[in-house]
């Protein structure tokens, strides 16, 4: 049974298709036997394979924070952005990347009461640092001033935390919401 019923294929590096392993995954061939490409291939494929029948078989229920779990090793695994140089001085070149910065400044934008940051992107090219940030406001608590006291989080933030200065911060209140 292949893995999937997409008609994308996945070619190994010697030209042997991944399906292909995977559908003959308890036999191995003459060229399976000498390939590397197959034989790492047949080796993270078993691994899966006796990860999914133990999961299938398990009984237990999650802990809570399985799903916090996961979503941290997705976020973690999704890439980090570009990253910027912050200093070059006798110890070495420090550098940040876009995705850390934009986790400090949604944390400046969820320390305003009320305030829940939803989506924070960085870009960061040379010395100027663009930020492009969506939050949710408190039903009740939506008024200008809650935006100025976001954006002055955020960029004292930048500056006292992570060490760059905002160039332009756009912020959009896409939500509210209820306690």
């Amino acid at each position: 049974m292949a893995m999937n019923d997409t008609d994308e294929s996945y070619l190994l590096p010697c030209g042997r298709d991944v399906e292909a392993v995977w559908d003959r995954l308890d036999e191995i061939d003459a060229h399976e036997l000498e390939c590397p490409h197959c034989l790492g291939a047949r080796e993270s494929l078993r691994a899966l394979r006796a990860a999914t029948e133990e999961m299938a078989n398990d009984t237990e229920q999650p802990s809570h924070a399985l799903f916090g779990r996961i979503m941290s090793a997705v976020r973690a695994d999704m890439g980090r952005g570009a990253m910027l140089a912050l200093s070059d001085d006798d110890t070495g070149p420090v550098q940040v990347s876009e995705r850390a910065i934009a986790a400090v400044l949604r944390f400046a934008a969820d320390s305003v009461i009320g305030v829940r940051a939803r989506h924070c992107e960085v870009v960061a090219r040379l010395d100027v640092v663009f930020v492009s940030m969506r939050i949710a406001v408190e039903y009740g608590k939506f008024n200008v001033g809650v935006v100025d006291v976001v954006r002055d989080r955020v960029t004292a933030a930048a500056s006292a935390r992570v060490g760059v200065r905002v160039n332009r911060l756009d912020i959009t209140v896409e939500d509210l919401y209820d306690l």
